[in-house]
């Protein structure tokens, strides 16, 4: 199950208090203050992990809490720390003080390390208020207060590629063509409920992060349909391609369609609507191959920029999609994905952050 936001509420352990104690042991000729320092409470930590793919864990608990730390002992016995608690989330997620909306963290990378709530410090024993002066101490510090927080989680999906497009344009297809993912397809819409996410790999070499977004429809912005859930997950994506039915169902046009997905990422975030963007007309086999051509040069020309023929049911022009990914993502040959074999078997020699 794919959940891409949760509310929790975190604390810290608090700092264990100062020990007041004497020492009062027979046949020594003079005792003295002996009251250990208190341990200090264990913190919460939020790390991005590729490992994690949702947020499902923190929409299911809610409340994460560190222990406390343990009080002071006679004897100059510290207290224990408590231990810290490290949280795993997906790379890609937004971290919100849920009280004032500030943005605490962005956890974009793999590895990426906040501490979110960070556990009191120990009080201190009266062994160390003795002085010349003072050689019966009374004195000890409390420990230190625990931090609490309600923190909002948004998970923006890491990818190369988003595709974009109406209901039925054809990203699903074309993702589980290119690559190994299994989204759902039928010839209906909104048939993709949750983001999917695939690698397309080109060669040996080079590797493309794929995301498929539900489909948006017009006032999508506004809330309509399930593109206001999922338009937050393009704009992490380094390059758009927008898929445009060549065959619509409905007899709309494919120059219109495009026209009304711009509008709603441009109403969604006009710094999304500067990602740069390939265009694909899709579903080209159920065209004459002249009258596909002819409609991709109609568009190209309407819209001042290329537009590649493809078909992910034929297998037509999907290489030469890809290939223009890459360059538009300025890829060189030796570059690998942090999330591709060699960079895991490089993390494998790091210690895990927990």
């Amino acid at each position: 199950m794919f959940v891409d936001s949760a509310r929790i509420h975190v604390k810290s352990g608090k700092g264990g208090d100062g020990c007041v104690s004497f020492r009062r042991e027979k046949y020594v000729p003079r005792g003295g203050p002996d009251g250990g320092d208190g341990g200090t409470g264990g913190s919460v930590i939020l790390t991005a992990d590729h490992n994690v793919e949702t947020l499902l864990d923190f929409a299911s608990r809610h409340h994460w809490l560190a222990p406390k730390g343990r009080p002071g002992m006679p004897k100059d016995m510290h207290g224990a720390d408590g231990e810290d608690i490290t949280l795993k989330l997906p790379p890609g997620t937004l971290v919100y003080d849920d009280a004032t909306g500030e943005l605490i963290a962005d956890l974009a990378d793999h590895g990426t390390t906040v501490t979110v709530a960070p556990g009191g410090k120990g009080g201190k024993g009266n062994s160390r208020f003795a002085t010349a002066t003072n050689q019966v101490p009374y004195e000890s510090t409390p420990g230190g207060s625990a931090v609490e927080l309600d923190l909002r989680l948004e998970l923006k999906l890491i990818a190369d590629i988003g595709l974009v497009g109406l209901p039925n344009a054809g990203k699903s297809t074309l993702l589980a063509t290119v690559t190994a993912a299994t989204p759902k397809v039928a010839d209906y819409p909104f048939t993709t409920l949750t983001p999917q996410l695939g690698i397309a790999a080109l060669d040996a070499e080079r590797r493309l992060v794929i995301a498929d977004i539900p489909g948006l429809i017009e006032h999508a912005s506004e809330g309509a349909g399930l593109g206001s859930q999922f338009l937050r997950h393009v704009e992490r994506t380094r390059l758009l391609v927008h898929l445009l039915d060549a065959a619509p169902l409905d007899g709309s046009e494919p120059l219109d369609n495009y026209r009304t997905i711009r509008r709603e990422l441009e109403a969604h975030s006009p710094a999304l609507a500067e990602t740069a963007e390939l265009i694909a007309l899709s579903k080209t086999d159920l065209l004459a191959p002249a009258e596909a051509d002819a409609l991709a040069k109609q568009l190209a020309d309407t819209l001042g920029r290329p537009v590649h023929p493809i078909s992910s049911a034929a297998n037509r022009g999907l290489d030469e999609l890809l290939d223009a990914c890459w360059q538009a993502l300025g890829r060189r040959s030796d570059q690998r994905l942090a999330w591709s074999t060699a960079d895991t078997d490089t993390d494998a020699d790091t210690p895990d952050p927990a």
